[in-house]
């Protein structure tokens, strides 16, 4: 677990953008389409085709409260899940719109 931990951690700390995913969740593919959208950098990893990703799904359970996926961090900030990224891509978060916050993580 401490491992899964490490790495977890590590990828969203090389990563501008970090999405948590599954291939086959269709809220993922949505979180997906919306940063493909953006023009956005960001790493996916389908946990499902990873050989530790219930290891990686726990790890950001006890990291984030949250269980499910898409798990999405923005410049190592936990923005939540596809319903969350929605509401930062229509209202902002703190004051600063989707686009200022990609920039400011250098995924734009």
């Amino acid at each position: 677990m401490e491992a899964a931990q490490k790495k977890t951690q590590q990828l969203i700390d090389d990563n501008a953008v970090m999405v948590f995913s599954k291939s086959y969740c269709p809220y993922c593919n949505n979180t997906k389409r919306i940063l493909d959208g953006l023009n956005a950098k960001y790493k996916a990893v389908e946990l499902n085709e990873e050989d530790d990703g219930d290891d990686i799904q726990n790890a950001l359970h006890k990291m984030t409260g949250q269980r499910t996926v898409p798990n999405i961090f923005i410049n190592r900030v936990h923005i939540g899940g596809n319903s969350d990224l929605e509401a930062v891509v229509k209202n902002g978060k703190n004051g600063k719109k989707i686009e200022e916050l990609l920039k400011e993580a250098g995924a734009l």
